[in-house]
């Protein structure tokens, strides 16, 4: 998936600001330029997607570049397109083959067993905690 991005020119005293029209409330900023701008907005899409699936909401699509750029709020901005791997909103099972050690699966399953999850289902909890 394609975001494209409305980024508002820095100068040495004021960020590199950045807002993704498509995702209500989704910005950052940068201080290094229009590069660490772009990589930030790349990270608040990410984020602001992964919390919006975890919250149970529906992910908006990507609009239009030209549709955006013809609202007078970016006047003067910068436009850009960051991509985002279509596999972040993606919830097919798939089934992986993973080697760990005997020490370290067994520690997995008690902790498991305590919360009241599968091995599976505890390791996933686990990933979307950090």
């Amino acid at each position: 998936m394609k975001y494209p991005i409305a980024i508002e020119p820095g100068s040495d005293t004021q960020a590199w600001g950045v807002v993704v029209p498509d995702l209500p409330g989704c910005f950052s900023a940068a201080d290094e330029g229009i590069d660490a701008a772009i990589d930030n907005a790349k990270e608040a899409i990410t984020l602001w997607i992964e919390t919006a699936i975890d919250e149970g909401q529906t992910i908006p699509g990507p609009s239009s570049i030209t549709v955006l750029q013809s609202d007078p709020t970016y006047k003067g901005w910068i436009w850009a397109i960051v991509e985002v791997d279509p596999a972040l909103i993606d919830d097919t099972i798939e089934r992986i083959n993973i080697t760990l050690p005997r020490r370290i699966l067994a520690r997995i399953d008690a902790r498991a067993r305590q919360a009241g999850e599968s091995r599976s289902g505890y390791i996933a909890h686990m990933a979307l905690m950090q």
